[in-house]
């Protein structure tokens, strides 16, 4: 894995800037660097040494040198594509899959993006027409990040590097916070620094005579196959993961597996015996720590297993660290968490293999149920009686049936903006200094929606989820968690080969009354213990809720929201007053309020 940068155009200093970009992700690639720089582009590069570790440095040309590549991410089917290219003519100098796209781009162009199988972020660099060609993998593993300076365009892996560029003029954006306050992550393409954006997934760019385009080359789009019996369905599953796990394994280097006491990770390490597993937990009981399931797997399956208990002193000393890296605020708790497994593991692998992309895929959230189980209800009341009567539940406490009342009045596409939903447009309203920035968040999932309205809700869900909640949360976290520690962190069921088969499986194989991630739990039992193949969906719990309500965690988080930054943001009476209700048991609004005080957090550490 590695990190990889550029700017075009004429600036004085280019040198002393291009290596302060690269410098500042020195964790993404601290085994070496590299730069190329002519008359047009400026180009960095650190690297993290997984494959051909005594040749495959970077910048890569092809034999004429005419096109430079730096390149962050692996390509699983290099060497059958590097037999294409030897049969083709072309002339390799290492034994590199970086290589393999230099050559590969100028035989196939463009088209060459749906022959690889992998994960990337690359640039591409032509000395003739000075054109630069940027891509991203199929599902947004690999980040990408650019924006126009003046007459420079500039790109990054991580958008620190971007904030080294002199002539960049860092402003905050305004209309991400609004979105952040729905979502818990700053939704793509948009980040919180004005001008700055993420290249989407399955999207590539041309920056060429001062012009931006991009476009699409993959959509994750779903075709189930309704005449595939359970049996072919599980059959298809286990064959193609499988294949996508021994591909993912491919190294020079040792390759360990994160371990927790779900499905997803558990089905993973089958394949790992006589190697290393990793998990940590926190000292909050069973239901904040799947140390001791992970340990009894482990030595059912016969792998080396690591783990570490994360003490509250711990996690708390390191939210700014953790920040820091991940560039933009994520309220998610879990990246805190990853942070600290990606560290343990970094002591003793390079590569690791981890189950993001299995929920998405094959439909594993318990919110995924929500179609079928107010199916009857949606049917027999009207939709605004139905409006009505969330109106009246939504003024009382929670009681039993209140939550089933408010989540099943309004369509899918209406309520589901993704597994985070944090505060509605009247909280935001009252929360805003500013509350004119206030849009609804189902305005923007409606793009979405609109791609797939032929399709069932289950469906619709999990298109969702896969553009915005795996791109914005789920992938930035891995990403930049495990960069943080230097390690390389590959997702075997986010393949596009397993993704043929997930969007072929049909919906009753993937939700339905016995689990959610039906089929694919089926497949795990092959490998697994009954218990572990059905243990219902967990996430990765950590323990802010009761952190919240310890006078100790209460007072840290009582001052932020009292702060100057605070003020500039919020009405902090109403900030107290959320603190004060969870404090005092009276509402759960951990999740909300670990949201602003992610945000603070971030925002003094890139603009204070």
């Amino acid at each position: 894995m590695c990190g990889i940068c550029g700017f075009t155009g004429e600036i004085i200093n280019r040198s002393d800037i291009i290596k302060n970009m690269t410098d500042v992700i020195t964790h993404r690639g601290p085994d070496s660097s590299g730069f190329f720089e002519d008359e047009s582009i400026s180009m960095g590069f650190r690297r993290l040494s997984i494959i051909d570790l005594n040749a495959g440095h970077q910048p890569i040309y092809n034999e004429d040198k005419t096109l430079v590549l730096t390149f962050n991410g692996e390509i699983y089917n290099y060497q059958d594509l590097r037999s294409e290219l030897l049969d083709a003519g072309h002339v390799f100098y290492t034994q590199s899959d970086s290589e393999v796209l230099i050559h590969g781009f100028e035989q196939w162009g463009e088209s060459m993006l749906n022959k690889l199988r992998g994960m990337f972020g690359f640039a591409i660099y032509n000395t003739k027409d000075h054109s630069v060609f940027i891509a991203r993998d199929f599902f947004g593993i690999k980040p990408v990040h650019y924006c126009v300076c003046g007459d420079n365009f500039i790109y990054a892996s991580e958008i620190k590097s971007i904030l080294q560029f002199p002539n960049f003029e860092k402003k905050f954006n305004y209309k991400t916070l609004d979105n952040y306050l729905s979502f818990q992550y700053a939704v793509p393409p948009e980040t919180f620094f004005e001008g700055v954006y993420c290249l989407l997934p399955g999207h590539f760019l041309w920056y060429k005579d001062g012009e931006i385009t991009t476009e699409r080359y993959f959509e994750a789009q779903f075709h189930p196959d309704n005449s595939l019996t359970e049996a072919e369905a599980i059959d298809k599953i286990e064959k193609v993961f499988e294949d996508s796990v021994n591909a993912h394994k491919i190294s020079d280097v040792e390759v360990g597996c994160f371990l927790s006491s779900g499905v997803d990770s558990s089905y993973v390490s089958t394949y790992f015996a006589d190697q290393k597993t990793f998990t940590v937990g926190f000292d909050f009981g069973l239901k904040y720590n799947e140390i001791s399931y992970a340990k009894e797997l482990s030595e059912k399956i016969g792998v080396e297993h690591h783990y570490k208990v994360i003490s509250s002193e711990e996690f708390w000393d390191n939210i700014e660290k953790v920040q820091y890296h991940m560039d933009q605020p994520l309220a998610d708790p879990s990246c805190i968490a990853l942070y600290f497994v990606s560290k343990l593991a970094s002591e003793y692998v390079k590569v690791v293999l981890s189950g993001e992309g299995a929920d998405e895929l094959f439909g594993g959230y318990t919110v995924y149920n929500e179609p079928r189980v107010f199916k009857m209800y949606q049917k027999i009341l009207p939709y605004s009686f139905r409006i009505w009567l969330a109106k009246v539940a939504k003024k009382f406490p929670h009681i039993k049936g209140r939550g089933y009342i408010l989540r099943g009045a309004r369509p899918t596409e209406e309520k589901f903006i993704g597994n985070a939903f944090m505060y509605d447009d009247e909280e935001k309203r009252r929360l805003l200094k500013d509350p004119s920035i206030v849009t609804r968040p189902q305005d923007l999932c409606q793009k979405y929606y609109s791609r797939v309205k032929d399709c069932d809700d289950v469906t619709k869900m999990q298109y969702l989820d896969i553009n915005l909640w795996m791109v914005g949360d789920i992938l930035l976290k891995a990403d930049r968690m495990s960069m943080a520690n230097s390690l390389e962190l590959r997702v075997p069921f986010l393949d596009k080969e397993v993704f043929k088969v997930a969007s072929s499986i049909p919906t009753k194989l993937r939700v339905n009354r016995k689990n959610t991630k039906y089929a694919m739990r089926m497949a795990a039992l092959r490998h697994l213990p009954e218990q572990t193949a059905q243990k219902k969906k967990l996430g990765f719990p950590v323990p802010t809720r009761v952190w919240l309500r310890d006078e100790h965690y209460y007072n840290i988080v009582k001052e932020m929201f009292q702060s100057e930054t605070a003020k500039k943001f919020f009405n902090t009476d109403a900030l107290i007053e959320f603190l004060d209700e969870h404090y005092q048991n009276k509402e759960d609004n951990s999740r909300k309020i670990w949201t602003i005080y992610i945000f603070l957090v971030w925002y003094n550490i890139y603009f204070n």
